[in-house]
């Protein structure tokens, strides 16, 4: 999803080339992605999954705490579920280790 939010004019960003520039912005943000997961947002993941920057964008909205709308192919609950994911302590008990 291209944002307004800009760098130095100069300096190349993954939003110049994003497949979503030109496209009408409502529908990277459908009203709900929990009424009929994937249908209203179907549209835009198609957007996303022909785009060569995908992976840079779905990086920025997971730093950046994106929480609406559709980025890199995932919606707010996606990203939300990622967070969580990578937050997770690892798990450091191990099952059946000797002299413990």
């Amino acid at each position: 999803m291209t944002g307004s939010c800009r760098g130095h004019p100069a300096t190349p960003d993954w939003r110049d080339q994003a497949a979503c520039a030109g496209e009408d912005p409502e529908i990277f943000f459908p009203v709900s992605d929990l009424a009929a997961p994937g249908t209203e947002a179907s549209l835009a993941r198609a957007v996303c999954r022909r785009c060569a920057v995908l992976i840079a964008c779905r990086t920025w909205a997971l730093e950046h705490g994106e929480d609406d709308g559709i980025w890199g192919a995932t919606t707010a609950a996606q990203r939300r579920a990622i967070r969580r994911a990578t937050m997770e302590p690892p798990n450091t008990h191990t099952k059946g280790r000797h002299g413990d």
